[in-house]
C-alpha cells in the first residue's frame, strides 16, 4: 500500500509523529513517503499515487495549517483515504469529517495506522476500525527518519552564540495531570505511556550520527516517569557526554524531584521548560495547575543553587488578567532574572479554548465563550474589560513584529514593559548578556 505521512508544523523539530509510524507501516512492507510542509511543499506525484494520506496534528497551529493542506490532497488524489492523527484530532473530528476526513486517531497511534493500512483492499475499501482514542501500551520500534529533511534544516540550539544542530525525541506520552487548558488532557485524560528506553537511545543514537548536538525531549512532563527519566538521561550521557539536552517539566515536579535537579545538571541538561502560565495564585487554581506563585519563586531560586537554567512558559492574557497582572507578571520575571530565559511570544500568548477544553468546566468560562468556531478551532471569548483585548492585540503585534526585525529579548521586553506600563522604563534592568542563556531559534509555541 502506499502511504504519505504529511507534518504542517511541529515547533521546529524534525517530527516524531511521522518518524515513528513510518517505521511501523515500512516493517510491514508499505511504501511510505514523508512530507513536511513547515518545511518543502507537499509532494504532488505521492500524494497522487497515495492510497492513505495521514496527517499528524500535535498542536492547534499545525491542525491550523492542516485545513488547507487537506484541500490540496482532495483536489489532487480525490481518491485517496484521508487520516488525522494526534492530540488535535479527536478533539476537532466533527470538523475534519466535514472535510473529508475518514479516518481520525488519537492518544497511542502507531498500531491503529498500521492497521488502518493492512486493512487495504483496493481504492475506496479502507474504513476506520480502531477506536478515536487508544491508550494501549504499546511495545514501540526505532523511528525512521530516512524520509525526513535533514536535522539540519530545522530549528537550531543557541548556545553562547553558537548554532548546534538538535534532534528530537520522546520518552513519553500523555500526562498524570489534569490542567484545564491543557490539549494533552482530552485525549489521556491522566494517562501517560513510556517509549522503552532501548528505543528512546537508539533514536537518538541514530540522529547523532546523523549530526544531532543536542536533543530535546518531548515529553509533555519529562518527570512524569521520573525513574524512566533518570535511566535515559544517565545512559544518554554515558554514551555522549558532548551531548546535551532539554526537557519539559512542571513547577510541582521540580520541587517535589529536586533530588533530580543535580542528575539533569551532571547528565547535560542545559535548560528546563516548564509551564507557569501565570503568578496569580486565582488565576493557577481555576487552571488547576498543581503550584502556586511562592512555588514558581522557589523553583527558580532552586535552579540557580543547582546552576540550572529554567525556561518558563505563560499564558499571558487570560479572562482574569488585569493590567496590573500583566505588570506584576513583567516585573516577577525582571526580579527573578529571567527575561532572557523567556522568549517573547510568552509574554503576547491568550488563554485557547479548544473543543473538549476542561475550562468549559467553569461557569465563568462558559459565560464568555462563544460557539465552538470551526474555522479558529477554538472558543472565542472577549475579556470583560475590552483594554485588556486591545493591550493583548498590541502586545502581540509588538512581539510578531519585533521577532521578525530579529530583535534581542531584552530589546522586547523593554518595549512590552513600557507598552504595559504606558510610562518611560525607568528601571535599571541588569540583564546577563544574551549569548550566555541557551535558547531555541523557533519563536513560537502552541
Amino acid at each position: 500500500m502506499k502511504v504519505v505521512l504529511v507534518s504542517t508544523y511541529d515547533l521546529g523539530h524534525q517530527p516524531f509523529g511521522l518518524a515513528s509510524p513510518a517505521a511501523w507501516l515500512k516493517k510491514a512492507g508499505h511504501e511510505v513517503t514523508c512530507a513536511d510542509t513547515a518545511i518543502g511543499s507537499l509532494p504532488s506525484l505521492p500524494i497522487r499515487e497515495a492510497d492513505l494520506v495521514a496527517i499528524w496534528l500535535p498542536m492547534h497551529t499545525a491542525t491550523r495549517l492542516a485545513v488547507q493542506v487537506i484541500e490540496q490532497i482532495r483536489l489532487l488524489n480525490p481518491a485517496a483515504h484521508l487520516c488525522c492523527y494526534g492530540l488535535y484530532a479527536p478533539m476537532n473530528a466533527e470538523y475534519l469529517r466535514a472535510l473529508g476526513v475518514r479516518t481520525i486517531l488519537g492518544g497511542e497511534f502507531e498500531q491503529a495506522l498500521l492497521d488502518l493500512a493492512n486493512g487495504w483492499n483496493g481504492p475506496g475499501a479502507l474504513t476506520q476500525i480502531a477506536p478515536v482514542i487508544s491508550l494501549d501500551r504499546l511495545q514501540f520500534i526505532p523511528p525512521d527518519r530516512s524520509g525526513l529533511p535533514a536535522l539540519s534544516r530545522y530549528s537550531k540550539l543557541r548556545a553562547n552564540g553558537t548554532p548546534k544542530r538538535v534532534g528530537y525525541t520522546e520518552a513519553s506520552r500523555g500526562c498524570k495531570h489534569l490542567c484545564r487548558h491543557c490539549p494533552v488532557v482530552p485525549v489521556y485524560n491522566g494517562v501517560f505511556r513510556v517509549v522503552q528506553q532501548d528505543v528512546v537511545l537508539e533514536d537518538i543514537r541514530r540522529q547523532v550520527a546523523s549530526g544531532a548536538e543536542h536533543i530535546t525531549f518531548g515529553d509533555p512532563d519529562f518527570f512524569n516517569g521520573p525513574t524512566h527519566a533518570r535511566r535515559i538521561v544517565e545512559a544518554l550521557h554515558a554514551e555522549f557526554p558532548a551531548i546535551t539536552y532539554d526537557v519539559t517539566i512542571k513547577i510541582e515536579h521540580l520541587l517535589n524531584r529536586r533530588d533530580l535537579l543535580p542528575v539533569l545538571r551532571e547528565t547535560g541538561c542545559l535548560f528546563v521548560i516548564s509551564a507557569v502560565e501565570s503568578v496569580e495564585d486565582e488565576v493557577l487554581r481555576k487552571l488547576d495547575k498543581g503550584h502556586t506563585r511562592a512555588d514558581f519563586i522557589q523553583a527558580a531560586g532552586e535552579f540557580r543553587s543547582a546552576g540550572l537554567t529554567l525556561a518558563p512558559t505563560f499564558i499571558a492574557f487570560t479572562p482574569w488578567t488585569t493590567r496590573q497582572g500583566y505588570c506584576d507578571l513583567l516585573g516577577i520575571i525582571a526580579d527573578l532574572d529571567l527575561i532572557e530565559s523567556v522568549s517573547p511570544i510568552q509574554l503576547a500568548l491568550r488563554l485557547l479554548i479548544p473543543a473538549g477544553s476542561r475550562l468549559l468546566e467553569l461557569e465563568e468560562i462558559r459565560q464568555i465563550a462563544g460557539p465552538f468556531d470551526p474555522a479558529g478551532l477554538i472558543h472565542r471569548w472577549q475579556h470583560r474589560d475590552p483594554e485588556m483585548d486591545d493591550l493583548a492585540s498590541r502586545a502581540l503585534k509588538l512581539v510578531n513584529g519585533a521577532q521578525r526585525q530579529n530583535r534581542r529579548r531584552r530589546e522586547i521586553f523593554r518595549d512590552l514593559w513600557r507598552l504595559a506600563h504606558d510610562a518611560p522604563i525607568y528601571e535599571n534592568f541588569d540583564l546577563m548578556p544574551r549569548a550566555t542563556i541557551p535558547y531555541m531559534d523557533e519563536p513560537w509555541y502552541c
